[in-house]
C-alpha cells in the first residue's frame, strides 16, 4: 500500500515538473502580428473553439493589444476577446490580461528563428499552445515542437489539434 501511494505521488509530481524557462533572445516587434493556433491544451475559455487566431500590436503607450478570435463549434458563431499585454520580467515573457487588472504569464518557451512558429506556456502546467504564422504546419515541424514540449515536461498527448 505504501509503495502504491509513493508511486502515485511520484507520478503526480512529475506532471507538475515543467521547465518554464523562456527564450533568451526575443524581439518583441518581430513577434507582433497574426498567429494561428495550431494546438492547445483544453481549457474552459477556448472549449469548442476552432479557427483560432491571435493578433498582437504594440500601442503608443508601450502596451500590447491582444485580439483573439475563433469559431465556437457548438453555436457556429465567431467569438472575439480583447485583451492587453505587457512585457514580463524575463526575455520571452509577457503578462496578458483579458479581465481588468488580472494578468497571467505568457511564456514563450520555443520560437522559430524566423518567428514562423512558437511554443507558449504559462506558470501553470495546464496551459500550452503551438502557434504559427500560417494556418498549417508540416508534420516534421509539429514533431519538432512536440519533442521540445515533451523535453520540458509537458504531456503532448493532451494537445487538441485545432481546425484551421
Amino acid at each position: 500500500m505504501a509503495t502504491m501511494l509513493l508511486s502515485a505521488l511520484e507520478c503526480g509530481a512529475q506532471k507538475f515538473d515543467i521547465d518554464r524557462t523562456t527564450i533568451k533572445d526575443f524581439d518583441l516587434k518581430r513577434y507582433m502580428g497574426r498567429w494561428y493556433e495550431i494546438a492547445r491544451f483544453d481549457h474552459s475559455f477556448e472549449r469548442n473553439m476552432e479557427y483560432c487566431e491571435a493578433f498582437y500590436a504594440i500601442q503608443n503607450d508601450g502596451m500590447i493589444s491582444v485580439t483573439n478570435t475563433g469559431i465556437n463549434t457548438k453555436t457556429d458563431k465567431r467569438k472575439t476577446s480583447y485583451g492587453k499585454a505587457k512585457k514580463g520580467g524575463e526575455p520571452g515573457q509577457l503578462r496578458v490580461s483579458f479581465f481588468w487588472i488580472f494578468y497571467s504569464d505568457y511564456n514563450i518557451l520555443a520560437l522559430d528563428e524566423d518567428y514562423e512558429w512558437a511554443l507558449v506556456g504559462s506558470k501553470s502546467p495546464k496551459y500550452l499552445w503551438i502557434l504559427s504564422r500560417t494556418r498549417q504546419l508540416d508534420a516534421t515541424t509539429k514533431h519538432k515542437i512536440c519533442d521540445i514540449a515533451q523535453r520540458r515536461g509537458y504531456d503532448t498527448r493532451d494537445l487538441i489539434w485545432v481546425k484551421q
